[in-house]
């Protein structure tokens, strides 16, 4: 059976889902509707899609998706996420900064345990997830992540204030902090701490420190960890999306595969 797919966004993870989903999903799961900012915009892009359009959220759920995908930032999660659950549909969030927010957490968890629907949440970026959601049951006693990007993925965001994005001749870390606090000040480059903080320690007691580094070679994730199931050290340098350097290429592939796992006969 081909699940019905709702995309709300189509920047760089959303048009790389629907791509491949066109490559690998065929027969498992279809886009139905997209629900875009700017229609004229994406009309010019990308017109193949046109007839996928939508111009409400409500227009988007009549068109019966069982799973939506939100890739268009925290205010799309403030607009939609809930209506979504209300409308009895669950909810691909890749914006998972935005749970950092506890008021919007616990917001949307409540609406979809009312509504009997699932918010899920993709690894996106980084690796290891698994091991470490596993090893909070075990017991985890430290979890750091570590961010290092060029400097170029961070303009537009609050580092600029920190350092001289457009001088650095040498790896600068200017954060550290919570999951949170990095998350909440970082919203458009933290989601990958903001996963790893929920499937350890939560978002006030797992690390975060942010680089730039004008010598680094793609978008560099580290993680430490220590508990009673053993100790992880990880360092994954992923390929920026060259349509988007503040996310990876591989955000987009993990995505795509959180939503064939949903009707997955083998489950990975």
């Amino acid at each position: 059976m081909t699940q019905a797919i709702a995309l709300i966004g189509y920047g760089a993870i959303g048009r790389a889902v629907h791509r491949l989903l066109l490559t690998h999903g065929a027969g498992q799961a279809e886009v139905v509707a997209v629900l875009a900012r700017d229609r004229a915009r994406l009309l010019e892009q990308s017109p193949e899609v046109e007839s996928l359009l939508v111009d409400s959220h409500a227009e988007l759920v009549a068109r019966r998706p069982v799973l939506v995908v939100e890739c268009a930032g925290h205010q799309a999660v403030d607009d939609h996420a809930v209506a979504t659950f209300k409308a009895g549909t669950d909810l691909l969030l890749v914006s998972v900064g935005a749970l950092a927010e506890a008021a919007r957490e616990q917001s949307l968890v409540a609406a979809a345990r009312a509504a009997g629907r699932r918010l899920i949440l993709p690894s996106g970026a980084i690796c290891g997830i698994d091991w470490l959601a596993a090893a909070r049951t075990a017991g985890l006693a430290r979890v750091t992540y570590r961010s290092r990007k060029p400097p170029q993925a961070w303009a537009g965001s609050a580092a600029e204030q920190q350092v001289d994005l457009a001088s650095l001749t040498t790896a600068t870390t200017f954060f550290r902090g919570s999951a949170r606090e990095a998350a909440l000040m970082y919203p458009r480059n933290a989601n990958v701490a903001a996963t790893v903080a929920l499937a350890t320690l939560g978002f006030d007691r797992t690390q975060v420190e942010l680089m730039a580094d004008p010598g680094a070679e793609g978008n560099v994730h580290e993680i430490e960890a220590e508990g009673e199931g053993g100790s992880m050290a990880t360092r994954l340098v992923g390929r920026p999306d060259p349509d988007n350097p503040r996310t990876s290429v591989m955000t987009a592939h993990s995505v795509v595969r959180c939503i064939l796992n949903q009707t997955a006969t083998v489950l990975l």
